[in-house]
């Protein structure tokens, strides 16, 4: 579930620019009909937009214009003096053009891909993109300054006298109107940044300096900041898809386009002395990831001097009711055109309704200083592990005068002073405090540095424990903390025990992240839930507590672990781990043994100690924060994890000798328009003779929740390995199936496709060690004869937020050896995603 997606729902307002002109309105013909994607424009200006799929329109300029000129092809061009500066709610009816109707081409309606003046200006788009911008250069550098905001829009009487702003009415006193969508708004955050980004296209490097960081609203709004980074990621507009909030929409410059948009030339024009001509483009289906919207393209470079792009309102995204994007592109010579301004709005919202409230996110970026061909040593791009510089967070007003590209409006400057009043109320700290439980799973207390939690953690059930009861917290003095103590205490009211984990972390060194942790945990755990073991202590698998189940949840092992470990990054996402860790496993149901033969006999209880040495790397991830414990500011990069372990018999009365290497690989990948694919490979051997309690259990199901790189319809410890290969497809095709279905349109579901798939053995060395008379010992089966599979068939965004997966076994059911061979099953799970 993606709660900062929710949290981003609880909180967040905003406030705005005093324009000069503002104009709503619909535009319809002569039979009532409203005029889908007309253009409007002040007369004399470039400046205009187009009509939405009813016709509905809205714009605003700081200048002062005394007419509005509405056109579209085939109909007469309609001129309406503005005798106000505020003009909402007006209607306007379009005729069509007497002497032309035989010629006319119909813009609401699917345009001809051939003799198509528009198209052939795409395609000299497509010739010269390659043509235009920095890659002209060998080197570049610029300065950037990015301004970002959220603000609750949709501001009205019955939310002003709400009992939610009783006693913070004052936040209302400065309320504008959005110039895009010309809705009341309310600022509750802004965040300013100033940077230097530096790029070399021959080894293709690009790093950006933060020089100075400003910020109002939450104290702790780093994690908003990456948030909103990661949703509103940099794009280039002539790439063929452009990704927001995790979604790919087709870019109207695509090559690809032709068969996504209609594409009709409008206007011709000076922009900045260069002739410019006007393409409006609309989506030629609903309920694809599309935009709608104009670009201005000049005529001998083919590059584009301004465009604008809204997401159409028919697009399978949620939460989110309109996405509005502008870029500007500067003109420093004939052939060379620069982004300048780059600005995209969101609004996010439960509902698609036009009245509905929400919550407006905003990002305006800002280009200028453009220098080329000044070389830098290659040494100068490596990414730093740790750069946090407290002086940046600490400017003073002449460095904001000096280095804002654009300046902040008398609203905006009001944000600060505020959002610093709202702070001292104690009704918005109750509402803060909130949040910030949703979001962590921890309660704060103030007076301690203590946290309750995590929350969700609280209860639990499974066939040994019976009703499973947890208490936990950490210390907790900031997000940031060098060191944190955590720790539980759980009862069993089955099994009538307490059980207990504590742990510690340190950082010692922040340059290369050296960090020293240990614990122990005493526990009842589900072992056979994972190929790759967790590298906490006092980490858990949810299928040690699944409520309900396929089956009996009694296949579970006491574990008493103690762990101490030391690891190091000393390149970014790059981490080297050492451990020792002892424990003692032994069956914590009669139904279910750990049973092995020893040289003395049969033995119920493992004791074995373990080194292991690992290496993780997670290419092009972004963290919050520069303490231990750091936040994933992304989840759209690659985990690569490698482990050797050796069981040393020598080293503390351990029971084996045995060395297990350990691979697995996670990769996601955007598919263009065509969705999200999740790959994951996991291999591993063990190397020696061991018991059943450090052999590798093919990872089981039996909760009715769909957990990725499990297998569905295998049961715990149905087969167990100590030489595996398993792999897992997961692809997500975001409704691009479903769309093309009329009936299934309008329910913007989305298709789910899985196959999974494990190979194994199991020595007979092995085998012969875990087989002794006790009746509950389980048969060690490992799918070595060919590989099981599985395949999933899913149905996703079924009312936003649930998902219900299709579950079919493959193979492996023979009637006599796997009576209890589950053929189908139905998993679900359920989570806030755009």
């Amino acid at each position: 579930m993606n709660l900062r997606l929710l949290i981003t729902f609880l909180f967040f307002g905003i406030l705005s620019a005093f324009a000069q002109t503002k104009v709503s309105g619909y535009v319809f013909d002569e039979y009532n009909e409203p005029v889908s994607f007309a253009n409007v424009i002040f007369k004399g200006s470039t400046h205009g937009t187009i009509t939405d799929e009813n016709g509905k329109f809205y714009l605003e300029s700081d200048e002062t214009w005394n007419t509005l000129s509405v056109s579209f092809i085939g109909y007469e061009t309609l001129n309406i003096s503005l005798t106000k500066k505020v003009n909402y709610d007006l209607k306007f009816t379009l005729k069509e053009e007497a002497g032309q109707l035989d010629a006319v081409v119909i813009v609401s309606g699917k345009q001809s891909k051939k003799n198509n003046p528009a198209i052939d200006l795409l395609r000299k788009i497509w010739e010269h993109k390659r043509k235009n911008g920095l890659i002209l250069y060998k080197q570049y550098e610029y300065d950037k300054y990015e301004k970002v905001e959220f603000d609750i829009n949709t501001i009205d009487s019955a939310l002003i006298k709400s009992k939610l702003f009783r006693g913070m009415e004052f936040v209302f006193e400065q309320v504008d109107t959005s110039n895009v969508t010309g809705k009341t708004y309310l600022p509750m955050f802004i965040n300013e940044a100033a940077s230097k980004v530096y790029g070399d296209n021959t080894i293709n490097k690009e790093k950006e300096v933060l020089k100075g960081n400003k910020n109002s609203g939450f104290s702790d709004n780093q994690v908003i900041i990456d948030f909103v980074d990661d949703l509103y990621s940099d794009y280039n507009v002539y790439d063929n898809y452009l990704q927001f909030f995790d979604k790919s929409f087709v870019s109207p410059l695509s090559k690809t386009g032709i068969s996504t948009y209609n594409y009709v030339l409008s206007d011709s024009a000076f922009i900045d002395n260069k002739w410019c001509y006007n393409i409006i483009y609309y989506p030629r289906r609903k309920n694809e990831l599309t935009f709608k919207g104009n670009f201005w393209v000049a005529d001998s470079t083919y590059a584009i001097k301004e465009i604008n792009l809204q997401a159409s309102k028919s697009a399978n995204i949620n939460w989110v009711k309109d996405i509005y994007i502008e870029q500007e592109f500067e003109v420093l010579n004939d052939s060379l055109f620069l982004v300048k301004r780059d600005y995209m709005m969101s609004d996010f919202a439960f509902s698609k309704k036009e009245k509905s409230r929400g919550i407006y996110g905003k990002r305006t970026t800002l280009f200028n200083n453009y220098k080329f061909d000044i070389e830098k040593d290659k040494k100068f791009y490596d990414e730093e592990v740790y750069n946090y510089d407290q002086d940046i967070y600490d400017r003073d007003d002449t460095f904001w005068a000096d280095n804002r590209l654009e300046d902040l409006n008398k609203d905006e400057q009001g944000v600060y002073k505020m959002l610093d009043t709202l702070k001292t109320v104690k009704k918005f700290k109750r509402l803060y405090n909130l949040g910030s439980i949703l979001s962590s799973g921890y309660i704060e207390f103030n007076s301690l540095p203590l946290d309750y939690g995590p929350i969700f953690s609280t209860f639990g059930y499974n066939q040994v424990e019976g009703l499973r009861l947890r208490v936990g917290g950490r210390t907790y003095f900031g997000r940031n903390d060098l060191w944190r103590l955590q720790g539980f205490l759980a009862y069993g009211f089955d099994d009538d025990k307490f059980k207990y984990g504590i742990s510690g972390k340190w950082l010692l060194d922040k340059k290369s992240r050296l960090i020293i942790s240990g614990g122990n945990r005493r526990d009842v755990e589900q072992i056979g839930a994972s190929l790759t073991t967790s590298t906490d202590v006092l980490g858990r698998s949810l299928a040690s507590s699944s409520v309900v189940g396929t089956g009996a949840n009694d296949k579970l092992t006491s574990i008493n672990l103690t762990s101490l470990a030391v690891e190091l990054e000393p390149l970014r996402n790059l981490i080297f781990r050492l451990s020792g860790n002892y424990r003692t496993l032994e069956s914590a149901s009669p139904t279910f043994s750990l049973d092995y033969n020893s040289p003395t006999g049969v033995a119920s209880e493992i004791k074995q100690f373990e080194t292991a040495m690992s290496l993780s790397y997670f290419p092009k991830r972004k963290m919050t924060g520069f303490g231990v414990e750091r936040l994933n500011a992304n989840d759209d990069y690659a985990r690569v994890f490698a482990q050797v372990s050796r069981g040393d018999k020598s080293m503390f009365n351990s029971d084996f000798d045995y060395t297990k290497l350990q691979f697995s690989y996670t990769q996601p990948i955007q598919v263009g328009g065509f969705g999200r694919l999740t790959t994951s490979l996991e291999a591993g051997k063990t190397i020696g003779e061991v018991p059943l309690g450090l052999l590798s259990v093919i990872p089981g199901n039996q909760s009715y929740f769909s957990i990725y790189n499990t297998f569905s319809q295998l049961d715990f410890y149905e087969f167990v390995s100590d030489t595996y290969v398993s792999m897992h497809l997961e692809h997500n095709f975001n409704g691009r199936l479903f769309s093309r279905i009329p009936f299934l349109r309008k329910l913007n579901l989305r298709e789910i496709v899985s196959l999974r798939g494990v190979w194994g053995e199991i020595s007979d060395e092995n085998i012969a060690l875990n087989t002794t008379n006790n009746p509950n010992t389980i048969p060690l089966i490992a799918p070595s004869d060919t590989m099981y599979y599985e395949y999933s068939l899913g149905v996703g965004n079924i009312f936003k937020i649930f998902r219900i997966d299709f579950n079919f076994r493959g193979n492996y059911l023979d009637k006599i050896k796997n009576p209890d061979a589950r053929k189908f099953g139905v998993t679900g799970t359920f989570g806030f995603y755009f």
